[in-house]
């Protein structure tokens, strides 16, 4: 187990290697001068020049990417040119924020999924998996703003029960900052009136973002099940007089869970990437939106800072759904395999 885990993290170091690679001359080969966007078009031609050269734009781009990357080994990201801060941070501000929201959306997502598929393979052919169906129809192919659009809508006019902008509500004041988060920093101090509040934020942003991959692992949750009910090694089970709730739960359940956890696990991983239109409906200040905004301002140290981070997390969650997909099914063997 401790070789193969050395094995996916020297793999993954090496994708991320070609990521940076990847992006780094990607954002400079698109059109467009950085300095100039940063100072304007009214700015004079030496406060551009000394810009570009204080971001290193006069030098050849392989001296440009082994500087950037020089730094990125350091924790140094560079700065933002349209924040005036280090990107690093940026990303301590942001990368909490859409990480509660992830978080939150990546536990819907999961349990509401697997519910649905449960429900809906048991009572496979009632009008009760007919209703599931169709919501698993509606979450997939409705994207994720269009739901934060129908929450907005709903919770801010007709049902005002959860907010629907911002982190906290006017006049709440943040808790002190121990690791970004308002939900857990709130409890940290002690603080359950500002850890509700935070709370409710989040909801309508975590289900918004959460409604197309737990419509998508219902499906798949319930055709796996379906499909293993009508194998033999289940019928055999059931005539050795196994219990009917440890066949369901062990011998039928746990193995047709393996393909809505890897499918999942993609689904999660990609709720970052996702997140930007959901958090600007909802004026979210997360890292999402950071993201889009510096690259619809060709930032060139924050759009590589944020996406290494999203390749960082990507490659992360894919290890740990690797040992996961392990532990469910024992013959995919991941040691040397």
């Amino acid at each position: 187990m401790g070789i193969n885990l050395l094995k996916r993290i020297g793999l993954s170091i090496f994708v991320l290697f070609g990521l940076s690679i990847l992006i780094f001359f990607i954002s400079r080969v698109v059109p467009g001068d950085p300095a100039r966007l940063a100072l304007g078009p009214r700015a004079p031609e030496w406060a551009v020049e000394n810009l570009r050269q204080e971001m290193h734009l006069d030098k050849p781009l392989y001296v440009q990417y082994a500087l950037w990357l020089n730094g990125f080994v350091h924790g140094d990201l560079g700065k933002s040119l349209v924040t005036r801060r280090p990107v690093t941070t940026d990303i301590k501000e942001f990368l909490p924020a859409t990480l509660e929201i992830v978080i939150l959306s990546a536990i819907v997502l999961l349990v509401g999924g697997v519910f649905l598929g449960i429900i809906s393979a048991k009572f496979t052919n009632t009008w009760l998996d007919g209703l599931i169906r169709i919501i698993s129809y509606l979450g997939i192919v409705s994207p994720a703003f269009v739901w934060a659009i129908i929450f907005v809508l709903i919770f801010g006019y007709a049902l005002p029960i959860f907010p629907t902008m911002e982190r906290l509500s006017p006049g709440v004041t943040a808790p002190p900052t121990v690791t970004g988060m308002y939900t857990v920093d709130s409890l940290l101090a002690g603080d359950m009136s500002t850890f509700v509040d935070a709370f409710k934020h989040l909801v309508l942003p975590a289900i918004a973002l959460a409604m197309g991959g737990m419509a998508q692992a219902a499906r798949i949750t319930r055709s796996s099940m379906l499909d293993n009910m009508g194998k033999d090694y289940i019928a055999a089970e059931k005539a050795y007089g196994i219990p009917e709730g440890l066949v369901f739960v062990k011998y039928l359940l746990k193995p047709s869970l393996i393909p809505t956890v890897s499918v999942a696990s993609l689904d999660i991983a990609a709720l970052f990437g996702n997140a930007f239109l959901v958090e600007l409906i909802f004026n979210y200040p997360g890292f999402s939106r950071y993201g889009i905004t510096a690259m619809l301002n060709k930032d060139l140290n924050a759009i590589a800072g944020v996406i290494m981070i999203l390749g960082i997390i990507f490659v992360t969650i894919n290890i740990i759904i690797d040992f996961i997909v392990a532990y469910l099914d024992p013959r995919i063997g991941l040691a040397g395999r």
